[in-house]
């Protein structure tokens, strides 16, 4: 076990996804396991015992894993719960949010847009540059991402409100470090399951710098 809870396993570690047959590294996947009552949970964190399901992080992949796929693989009979999607969903955007909280906390992360461009204008090592879905297209625009950054326009403003602590929040961007790195898996994760409802990402307009 690496500090930050996260196995040695987890890092560069490679699955196959049980609904495409892919494989992939662990980083772009959600982790299912079998609980006691034959029910299937998702292990966002990825610390659950039992053997791991697999399934790439698309709303369509799971949508698809509920419908036999999960039985296949655990060799039994499971239930689905309903609303696993959504649930997965709302467990990785809330994470991803305690992350971003964790990053502010500890000085490794500004929102506004005057601090956030002061940042991209300042020199400072930005990682991340995330932008409310549901904010101002003009807005945004004005914002760059420098190279080597990623950029996520997967939450919403009440949503990176709650990460900075204020009401809403449109504009944020993360230092370099292994927070940052830490929300770059599970926001990358996240915008999987929300690329056809959400803001930038649906638009086609993901401003990510390859």
């Amino acid at each position: 076990m690496t500090r930050g809870g996260h196995s040695s396993e987890r890092d560069g570690a490679a699955r196959k996804c049980i609904v495409t047959g892919e494989v992939q590294p662990k980083a772009g996947l959600i982790r299912f396991v079998v609980g006691p009552d034959n029910a299937v949970v998702p292990d966002i964190l990825g610390k659950l015992p039992g053997r791991g399901m697999y399934v790439t992080a698309d709303r369509d992949a799971l949508d698809k894993a509920g419908k036999g796929q999960f039985s296949r693989s655990a060799k039994q009979a499971v239930t689905v719960p309903d609303g696993l999607t959504d649930e997965v969903e709302r467990q990785l955007a809330r994470r991803t949010v305690d992350l971003i909280a964790l990053a502010r906390k500890a000085g490794r992360a500004v929102c506004g847009f005057e601090k956030v461009k002061g940042w991209l204008a300042g020199g400072e090592r930005v990682r991340v540059l995330v932008q409310a879905s549901d904010g101002s297209e003009r807005g945004k625009t004005k914002l760059w991402t420098p190279e080597g950054a990623r950029y996520f326009g997967c939450l919403t403003s009440a949503e990176l409100g709650l990460a900075f602590g204020r009401e809403t929040v449109i504009h944020g961007a993360l230092a370099t470090g292994g927070l940052s790195n830490r929300v770059v898996e599970e926001a990358t994760k996240l915008r999987g399951l929300r690329e056809e409802i959400g803001g930038n990402v649906a638009s086609g307009k993901d401003k990510e710098a390859k």
